[in-house]
């Protein structure tokens, strides 16, 4: 049994493309690692879109959470949640 502390978390993240001000929703479990893997091009969605900026972040106890906020943000009415969130 893993200790409280050692808990992996997950990340449902919002990123904002410098170059074109796109905005892309995702989720991860290392945050920084995937923040460079979209700025390494390392990832076909955003590589043409670069640099990117993260601007959001939710911490969620299970991959699970995770995904499901990022279905959230990524439907039609809920990006208006998300915009009310950033101006926050």
């Amino acid at each position: 049994m893993l200790f409280s502390g050692l808990r992996k978390m997950f990340y449902t993240y919002v990123l904002i493309s410098e170059k074109c001000g796109n905005r892309y929703v995702g989720c991860t479990h290392d945050l920084g690692k995937r923040l460079s893997e979209h700025n390494a091009g390392l990832c076909k969605l955003t590589k043409n879109k670069r640099p990117w900026r993260l601007i959001y972040f939710e911490k969620k106890k299970t991959e699970y959470e995770a995904l499901k906020r990022e279905a959230f943000f990524k439907t039609g009415d809920d990006r208006k949640a998300l915009k009310n969130l950033l101006k926050a």
